[in-house]
């Protein structure tokens, strides 16, 4: 698996039947890929469930006390 990137940008263009999604990382490397209408769909859903949710203690953070 490779490393974790800084995303710069995401763009989405139809393709078809399906949703190119071209994720660009700072470095200037570019992914891309062809997901179906529900894959976005449920991309998007997800996006907003992690968006809409509190947010949490970073991962080298300690939780705060009660």
């Amino acid at each position: 698996m490779s490393a974790i990137k800084i995303l710069a940008r995401i763009l989405a263009t139809r393709v078809g039947p399906h949703i190119e999604l071209a994720v660009e990382a700072e470095t200037g490397e570019v992914l891309k890929v062809l997901a179906t209408e529900d894959q976005a769909d449920r991309l998007v859903d997800e996006l907003e469930d992690l968006l809409n949710s509190p947010g949490g203690p970073e991962d080298d953070e300690p939780p705060e006390a009660a």
